[in-house]
């Protein structure tokens, strides 16, 4: 192999892990935060009546989640005075 295939290799491996760093130390910047996205704007796996993300159904769905930065949950509030919740809550379901 000449030495300029290795390069582009090893440079290559080297990109990749870094992309793959940066995009776990994003996600372990975020958390899921149940009961505050629009209809059809959830995230990924809400509850039962959902399969993934964009497939809730109701407004401030309690099964239904989004990913936010870590620590702003449960100090976002909603309409009707509720707030958001860092476990899926039984309000809001669709009938």
């Amino acid at each position: 192999m000449s030495t300029t295939v290795k390069t582009l290799a090893v440079a290559g491996a080297v990109a990749a892990a870094l992309t793959a760093t940066v995009q776990v130390a994003e996600a372990q910047s975020k958390e899921k935060c149940y009961g505050i996205s629009l209809a059809g704007q959830n995230d990924c796996a809400a509850g039962p009546g959902t399969t993934c993300a964009g497939t809730s159904t109701v407004d401030f769905q309690g099964n239904a989640w989004k990913l936010v930065a870590a620590g702003t949950c449960t100090d976002m509030s909603v309409e009707g005075d509720r707030m958001g919740s860092l476990e899926a809550l039984d309000r809001d379901l669709p009938a």
